[in-house]
């Protein structure tokens, strides 16, 4: 999944849960990747401008589900895997491509240009060329998944971290008040330094930042977060935004509609109680916290200046 995978469960625990835990994660991994040659998603990219692809049930919700929402034209889009491959960013031979091979990557990055059929349970990429790369939702459907076999088994607590994604399962065994703690990631520093302290209860917290993968080139940073209407890496004053959510798949997407917008939106997340809040990280060091108002909210470094605002 490229990233370090951490799983804790709390309580009876038996080898056989998390190994098997690991399992599931291998096999959503073998339908779902697109760093492999092969997998159901690259079936359908191999497909491309030829014929639709039938897929387990698994893919076809998880890939309908993210052309519908690329459709909206927020910022996620599941059609940006040519561009991704051309850059490479956090895989080996990353690179910074020239312009005119930006240009034709672009015009392969469509997801109107896509069909799905419920009856069948196939997807189809209208154009030759044209590459599916679902990992900006895939980790979040995966730990969504897992906390639903946990709970399947009667587990009470657990912590599922997928590197950026992070799933709080149940009550916090390690404190009195059963509340779980999370800290927020300072971008400008080391991993494990946190501007503020989040006490809240079972949840998912989803951060997307600049600081993780990048590339560096003649003093210049080049972050993964590829903009498919410019081609570039999108450029803003955020450097992370973290969404609390309910189910973490919603917080990869929420992640996505807020960084590409940059600052909070007017009416977010007004009528959706399953969204707690977000915290947007800006790079000259300007903390924003929306929503979280069932949460108690500890700055820790106060180079940071932090305001409030309501959820909605």
């Amino acid at each position: 999944m490229g990233t370090q995978i951490r799983l804790t469960l709390f309580g009876d625990v038996m080898a056989e849960q998390l190994d098997a835990t690991n399992r599931l994660i291998a096999y959503y991994e073998n339908l779902l990747t697109v760093n492999r040659p092969q997998s159901e998603v690259m079936a359908i990219n191999d497909a491309a401008g030829k014929h639709p692809v039938q897929v387990s049930d698994a893919t076809y919700t998880l890939t309908k589900r993210a052309l519908q929402l690329s459709r909206q034209h927020f910022g996620f889009n599941a059609t940006i895997g040519p561009l991704v491959k051309l850059w490479k960013i956090g895989f080996k031979g990353a690179n910074v491509p020239s312009e005119s091979a930006i240009k034709e990557k672009l015009a392969l990055i469509n997801p109107d240009q896509t069909d799905f059929n419920d009856q069948a349970l196939s997807i189809f990429l209208k154009q030759s060329g044209m590459q599916l790369d679902l990992g900006g939702i895939a980790k979040g459907y995966i730990a969504d998944r897992i906390a639903d076999y946990w709970r399947a088994y009667g587990k009470r607590s657990g912590i599922i971290d997928l590197g950026g994604n992070l799933l709080l399962v149940g009550d916090s065994p390690a404190h009195q008040d059963r509340q779980w703690r999370i800290g927020v990631q300072d971008p400008s520093s080391e991993r494990g330094q946190s501007i503020l302290n989040v006490k809240i209860g079972p949840c998912s917290a989803v951060t997307s930042g600049i600081y993780e993968r990048h590339l560096e080139v003649n003093g210049h940073s080049y972050h993964h977060i590829l903009d498919s209407q410019t081609g570039y890496p999108k450029q803003n004053n955020l450097a992370s935004i973290t969404i609390f959510s309910k189910y973490s798949i919603d917080g990869e997407i929420e992640t996505a509609r807020l960084f590409f917008a940059g600052k909070p939106l007017a009416g977010w997340a007004r009528d959706r109680p399953d969204i707690y809040g977000a915290v947007f990280v800006t790079r000259d060091r300007h903390v924003t916290i929306v929503g979280l108002e069932d949460a108690t909210v500890t700055l820790l470094d106060e180079s940071y200046q932090v305001q409030k605002e309501p959820k909605g």
